[in-house]
Formats: C-alpha cells, sequence, structure tokens
C-alpha cells in the first residue's frame, strides 16, 4: 500500500509525474479539480454542493473539499494506495486530512528553482484554434509561432505570462510552502529534485518510494 502526496510548486510537474506513478503503482492519481467535476457529473450530495460554488467561479470552501476527499478516497480503487496531486494546498488542509483519518504514508516534495518554473510555463504557447500546446524550448512547432496542425497564429496565455506565474509562485510559498514543515515534523517529507527531463525525475522519485519500501 502506498498513500502518497505529490508537493512543489506549479510548473514543477506533479501532474505529471502523479500519471506516471499511477501506471507503476496501479494506485489512482487523485487531483482536486477532477475530484470535484466527478462529484459534481455524478450527482452526489457533496458533489451538489460543489456545484453551487464551482457555477458561480468561486472555491470551494475547505470543509467541503476535505469531505469529497474523504469521499474519494473511500472508493474500492483507494483500497491499495492514491496519490493525492494538489491537496492539501495549506496546513490547515493538512490538519483536516488528519482528523478526517486519512492515513498518509509520504508527502513528496518535488523542488525547482523558481527561474525553472519561470522558464517553463512562460515559454508555453497555445493553439488558439485547435488548442494545441508547444514550448518555445522544448517543444517548439516546425515554423516560428505558427500551429503545426492548423496553422493558425500561436498564443501565450494570460495565466502563462512572467508575471502571473511569478504572482502564483509568491501565493504558493505564502499558502502551500508551509506544508513542507508540516510533514517534515511527521517524518513523512521527502524531497525529490525536479529540474531535469522527465524521465530522470520520474526516476528519482521511484528511487525514494523504493527506499520507502512503497515501489
Amino acid at each position: 500500500m502506498a498513500r502518497i502526496i505529490l508537493l512543489g510548486a506549479p510548473g514543477c510537474g506533479k501532474g505529471t509525474q502523479a500519471k506516471r506513478l499511477e501506471d507503476l503503482l496501479k494506485i489512482p492519481h487523485i487531483s482536486t479539480g477532477d475530484m470535484l467535476r466527478q462529484a459534481r457529473d455524478e450527482g452526489t450530495e457533496l458533489g451538489k454542493k460543489a456545484k453551487e460554488f464551482m457555477d458561480r467561479g468561486e472555491l470551494v470552501p475547505d470543509e467541503l473539499v476535505i469531505a469529497m476527499v474523504k469521499e474519494r478516497l473511500g472508493k474500492e480503487d483507494c483500497k491499495n494506495g492514491f496519490i493525492l496531486d494538489g491537496f492539501p494546498r495549506t496546513v490547515a488542509q493538512g490538519e483536516a486530512l488528519d482528523k478526517a483519518g486519512v492515513v498518509v504514508d509520504a508527502c513528496v516534495d518535488i523542488v525547482v528553482s523558481d527561474e525553472e518554473v519561470v522558464r517553463r510555463i512562460s515559454g508555453r504557447r497555445s493553439c488558439p484554434s485547435c488548442h494545441r500546446i508547444y514550448h518555445i524550448e522544448f517543444s517548439p512547432p516546425k515554423e516560428d509561432n505558427r500551429c503545426d496542425a492548423c496553422g493558425a497564429q500561436l498564443v501565450q496565455r494570460d495565466d502563462d505570462k512572467e508575471e502571473t506565474v511569478r504572482q502564483r509562485l509568491r501565493v504558493y510559498k505564502e499558502k502551500t510552502a508551509p506544508l513542507e514543515e508540516f510533514y517534515r515534523n511527521k517524518g513523512k517529507l521527502v524531497t525529490v529534485d525536479g529540474n531535469g527531463n522527465p524521465d530522470t525525475v520520474f526516476d528519482r522519485i521511484v528511487g525514494v518510494l523504493k527506499d520507502l519500501g512503497y515501489a
């Protein structure tokens, strides 16, 4: 059994690594966003309550998210473990997870420098027509700033602009980074260097999980 939280700043690769761990460990990757949408679409009582906030474009309250996490982790596919991605986001949420009786075996903190995060996110370009995603450095289009598939002019989304990315990093450091100390004090925190290509980072994560007996 492996009950894992993936922690790390925006752009550190949590989502990519969570999906790969899901395939390796045969346990579900659960992202808060996916979980909220699933509960809403299934029409559960908690899902209906969450829908009211989501339809208004508001954040779903902590107590509701905690209840939904607990409900989701009670499903059959989580009996051998899970990978939480994007939750908890604050110490208060981590404490609430404890109070809900959810046991966590390891919190894997993927560490990437601010400048690397800015480089990864601000380099993204997207096609407004067919929605393909490119990166000016890692996966550029064949023709400068033109989509390979449809030829449309690529754009940089507002939330990928450097100023916005740096603001997201400031919010992360204020709200989420304190979780590192929270799980360190519990003896559950392990840190992984998130620099390098996805294969290299994945090997590092699997290495620390093997050391802990979870992979």
